[in-house]
């Protein structure tokens, strides 16, 4: 374990949020190879999967939240030198982890079906999205508990741990997803349950690498887990900061309806498939950045512990730096290489012209990001993860549904205005995060941290 209240801020945020990062990266190029099978499949196999993503998307929030409140939690109680908080912790996370699963796997077979009709879905594509997300939600249980064991390990400053397991899955990946889909050496052809199949086995063996990894990890004490008791306090602890964390990821979701509304609305078929293309290369350039959020959680958790308030200042001061500085080098960098990097992957005129206006635009947000982000991970290591569900339903809901409306129809800026009121909705709600984060930080007290 790593005592993060002291020593260089930047020494432990290179060591937390490099592994991070490339983890983060092969996570993304995981997607990328399910995507790559169910396309080789057929257009109703890929349709399915496409539609499934917002249910998907739910699993994968419930699992974050519940993940990120376990390493806020458990590294404020390792500030405080606190072992046997620790251990509640995660015996109670592990408990709602079960919970969760059990709820998800008794609604799943009225909730999917219901959800996919919701959603339009009819037909071939229908029965393949649904077989895809009844096998993926069977395996709900390891998603869970990878991010609560990964949540304990993360408080301790360990990201190489599961930097490990998602580079060895991504490989893994790429062995089973054709062996289930196509049925190699002899087995059965499961088409997109093959897709999902081979998911749940990589998150199984996630489940395995990483228990074994927290049960020989220097905070874990069998003695001290074998004393702590279910408590619906400590579990309402853990929802106190993990559901706000999932609420925010579901405003991200429902964001992407927003945004794709006001596409299908202002722009041709060319500039749908630009903007597809420039968005995985903004997802990528930001890659570096994801890293850095597990780093101010972390670090700012153990120190608001330690009940050091200047060295919180201190990391959301350098990581600010940071974070700035490598996006505008991203924006440098991305502005003239814009078509070139379009072109990887769509050659077509009109194609790459759409999506070298977007990209163009949007270099102008990409620190934005960043900072948010840099500022939420501070709030929540400090106990005030609500502003994250505020900010949220602010930028990814109801100032796109207005600002979109009025720049794209009244001042008549069709796809433009989108993409212009992306940059102007991101830099406003960096003001009022920012402004709101100084005066948590002014009337932080720590005789109160509980009561927040």
């Amino acid at each position: 374990m790593s005592d993060l209240t002291k020593g260089s801020i930047y020494k432990h945020i290179r060591e937390i949020a490099i592994p991070a990062s490339i983890g983060y990266l092969f996570n993304t190029l995981y997607n990328v190879v399910d995507t790559y099978y169910a396309g080789k499949l057929s257009t109703d196999a890929l349709a399915g999967m496409t539609i499934s993503f917002p249910i998907f998307f739910i699993l994968i929030a419930l699992s974050t939240g519940i993940g990120s409140g376990m390493t806020a939690l458990a590294s404020i109680s390792l500030g405080e030198e606190d072992s046997n908080k620790v251990h509640a912790y995660l015996y109670n996370a592990v408990f709602l982890g079960l919970m969760m699963s059990l709820l998800l796997w008794l609604l799943s077979p009225i909730l999917i079906p219901f959800l996919f009709r919701l959603s339009g879905a009819s037909g071939r594509s229908m029965t393949l999205g649904v077989d895809y997300t009844k096998t993926i939600l069977y395996g709900a249980l390891f998603f869970i508990m990878n991010s609560i064991l990964n949540g304990f390990l993360n408080a301790g400053g360990d990201t190489k741990t599961y930097r490990n397991f998602l580079v060895f899955g991504f490989f893994l990946n790429l062995i089973l997803d054709p062996l289930f889909i196509f049925g190699w050496f002899g087995l059965p052809k499961l088409g997109t349950v093959g897709v999902a199949l081979a998911t749940v086995i990589v998150q199984l063996i996630g489940v395995i690498y990483l228990l074994y990894k927290v049960l020989r990890s220097e905070v874990f004490e069998k003695s001290i887990l074998k004393e702590v008791k279910i408590l619906l306090s400590v579990c309402g602890e853990i929802l106190k900061q993990g559901v706000p964390a999932s609420l925010n990821m579901a405003t991200v979701a429902i964001g992407v309806f927003v945004i794709n509304y006001f596409i299908l609305r202002f722009a041709d078929p060319p500039t749908i498939a630009g903007y597809g293309a420039a968005v995985r290369i903004e997802q990528l350039v930001l890659l570096p950045a994801l890293g850095l959020n597990i780093a101010v959680l972390t670090i700012t958790g153990q120190s608001f512990g330690a009940k050091n308030k200047d060295r919180i200042l201190e990391i959301h001061r350098v990581a600010t730096k940071i974070t700035t500085i490598m996006m505008i080098i991203g924006a440098i960098v991305i502005y003239p290489l814009a078509p070139l990097v379009i072109s990887l992957f769509n050659n077509d005129p009109l194609v790459v012209s759409a999506g070298t206006v977007y990209l163009r635009i949007e270099v102008f947000a990409f620190v934005t990001y960043v900072l948010l982000n840099v500022s939420v991970s501070s709030l929540q290591g400090i106990k005030r993860p609500n502003f994250a569900v505020y900010i949220g339903l602010y930028r990814q809901i109801i100032l796109p549904i207005i600002l979109f409306y009025l720049l794209g129809n009244v001042f008549d800026l069709g796809i433009r205005g989108v993409w212009w009121g992306i940059v102007i909705i991101n830099w406003s709600a960096v003001f009022f995060t920012r402004i709101y984060h100084a005066r948590q930080m002014r009337t932080l007290d720590f005789e109160n941290d509980s009561d927040s």
